[in-house]
């Protein structure tokens, strides 16, 4: 019975970690794209991202610089999340950027969702917040068997 036990318990993590594998993987991706789609245009921020307000202190640090850290802190991070090296720590620097682009930039658009990724109207804050939320899954429970680290 205890052998029974013990193949349940396997079973479980083993699902637990790919389940974590797959968010670490589509979460990592989608920041990845998201900064070299910010810096590929280069290092001054377009001038729709200028007129943003900035919570303190990021409102102290001018556009061009939050635009940079934002884009470096997507790629960087969001590599580190893919390959699971420091998970956690790379989770919480994203959670961090992805609560500054709700409350600088989608929270104004609304409960908007996956109908307006591409469309002038920008993007609500339902999205961010799913990113989010699987950000804080990795926060709290690592990054699972299947990365470099713990």
């Amino acid at each position: 019975m205890n052998s029974l036990h013990l193949l349940h318990a396997k079973l479980i993590a083993a699902i637990r970690d790919l389940g974590l594998l797959a968010l670490r993987i589509f979460a990592g991706q989608e920041f990845l794209v998201a900064g070299y789609t910010k810096l590929s245009g280069g290092i001054h921020a377009p001038e729709w991202f200028s007129g943003l307000q900035f919570p303190f202190p990021l409102g102290l640090l001018g556009a061009d610089l939050n635009w940079v850290m934002a884009g470096t802190g997507e790629i960087v991070f969001g590599l580190a999340l893919l390959v699971g090296l420091y998970g956690r720590l790379a989770a919480l620097g994203l959670l961090f950027i992805t609560y500054v682009a709700i409350y600088t930039v989608h929270f104004d658009l609304g409960w908007s969702g996956w109908n307006q990724i591409d469309t002038e109207a920008g993007l609500g804050f339902k999205v961010p917040l799913m990113l989010g939320l699987m950000l804080f899954t990795i926060v709290t429970q690592g990054s699972g068997r299947y990365s470099i680290t713990k």
